[in-house]
C-alpha cells in the first residue's frame, strides 16, 4: 500500500487529543515522504438561523468560528511542517460532515482517509445518520476509522468471505490480502487472515434427511469453507500469514478472536447496496465498528464509484 496524501479529519468537539492525527503521525514515521490535509467540519444549530432568520450577525459569527477553527488546524499543522511534512488544511461550516468529507475526497483525491469514530447508539445506525456509517458506504478510497491512535499497529487482522456469502466482488478478497500483507511489512506487524462461516442453525434446517445427520451436514459445511479459504490463500500473496476459520457470524465470531489475540486493526471490504437494503440488512463492517475495540481500515473494489453523487 503506497501512501502519498493521507486527508485526517479533525473532531471540532476535542480540543486536545486528536486520534486521527495521531495515527497519521506514526504513519508518516513510515511513509515520510506523504503529505496530509487535516480538515475539519462544524455545524452549530444555534449559528444556523434558517432563510427567514438569517442575519448578518450570524454570518459574522460563523466566520469567526470558522476563523477559530482555521487557527486550531495551523497549530496542529506546525509541528508537522517543522518535521519537513508539507501540510494543507481546512475548515468548513455546514450539516452532513460526512458529505463535505466525501466533496473533500473527491476534490483532493488523498490515498487514504483517517477519522476518529465513537460509539453510535442503535436509533442513529437504524437511521443511518452518522457520518462514520455514511463514509463507509460512500468513501471512494481506503478509510480508516480510528480508535486508539497513539496505539502502535504490531498485529493486523484481514477478514475475507471466498465463498462471497455478502455479494463482494471476488477480487477484493485479493485486494484486502495485499493491503494486509503491504502495511504489515511496512508496519512490522504480524498478520491473521479469518474467514468465518455460519452453519444453518438445526432449528432452521426443514430438510428430513440433514436433520437426521446435522452433525454430518455442519461438517460438510465446515469442510466447503475450509476448502474455499485455502483455495484464496493458495491464489493470494500471503506468506507468513496466519490462517483462522472461524465458526459464526462475522459480527459475533470476530469480536472475540480479536479481542483474545490482541489485534490492532481489522481490515474489511465493504460495497454499497441499495439504501433499503443497508437500512435493514446493513453491512458487516458498520455492525462490526461498534463491538470490536481496535480501528478498522475499510476497503471498496477497485473501481468503485460513490453512488450518492449527483
Amino acid at each position: 500500500m503506497d501512501i502519498k496524501h493521507l486527508l485526517v479529519v479533525i473532531d471540532p468537539t476535542r480540543e486536545q487529543q486528536q486520534p486521527a492525527l495521531d495515527r497519521a503521525a506514526s504513519l508518516l514515521a513510515r511513509f515520510p515522504a506523504a503529505r496530509l490535509t487535516l480538515m475539519l467540519c462544524d455545524y452549530i444549530p444555534a449559528l444556523d438561523g434558517g432563510m427567514l432568520f438569517d442575519t448578518a450577525g450570524l454570518e459574522k459569527a460563523r466566520a469567526s468560528l470558522l476563523q477559530h477553527h482555521h487557527e486550531y488546524l495551523e497549530k496542529l499543522a506546525a509541528p508537522l511542517r517543522a518535521k519537513g511534512t508539507e501540510v494543507a488544511v481546512t475548515a468548513v461550516w455546514g450539516k452532513r460532515s460526512d458529505r463535505h468529507i466525501l466533496r473533500e475526497v473527491s476534490t483532493c483525491k488523498p490515498d487514504l482517509v483517517l477519522k476518529a469514530t465513537r460509539h453510535h447508539n442503535v436509533l442513529k445506525r437504524l437511521l443511518l445518520t452518522t457520518a462514520d456509517w455514511q463514509l463507509i458506504r460512500h468513501c471512494e478510497v481506503p478509510l480508516w476509522l480510528v480508535k486508539h491512535g497513539d496505539k502502535p499497529i504490531s498485529r493486523l487482522c484481514a477478514s475475507v468471505d471466498p465463498l462471497h456469502s455478502a455479494d463482494k466482488p471476488a477480487a477484493l478478497d485479493h485486494k484486502l490480502i495485499a493491503i494486509a500483507t503491504s502495511l504489515g511489512k511496512t508496519m512490522d506487524a504480524t498478520l491473521d487472515l479469518v474467514h468465518c462461516y455460519t452453519p444453518l442453525p438445526r432449528t432452521m434446517v426443514f430438510d428430513a434427511s440433514v436433520i437426521a445427520d446435522y452433525e454430518g451436514y455442519a461438517r460438510d459445511v465446515k469442510q466447503h469453507h475450509a476448502t474455499a479459504f485455502s483455495q484464496l490463500l493458495a491464489r493470494s500473496a500471503s506468506e507468513n500469514a496466519q490462517s483462522h476459520l472461524l465458526e459464526g457470524d462475522p459480527e459475533e465470531a470476530l469480536p472475540d478472536f480479536l479481542e483474545k489475540e490482541k489485534v490492532d486493526l481489522l481490515i474489511m471490504g465493504a460495497v454499497s447496496r441499495s439504501r433499503l437494503d443497508s437500512a435493514l440488512i446493513g453491512h458487516t463492517a458498520e455492525r462490526l465498528l461498534d463491538s470490536v475495540s481496535c480501528d478498522v481500515l475499510v476497503i471498496k473494489p477497485d473501481g468503485f464509484v460513490d453512488p450518492s453523487k449527483p
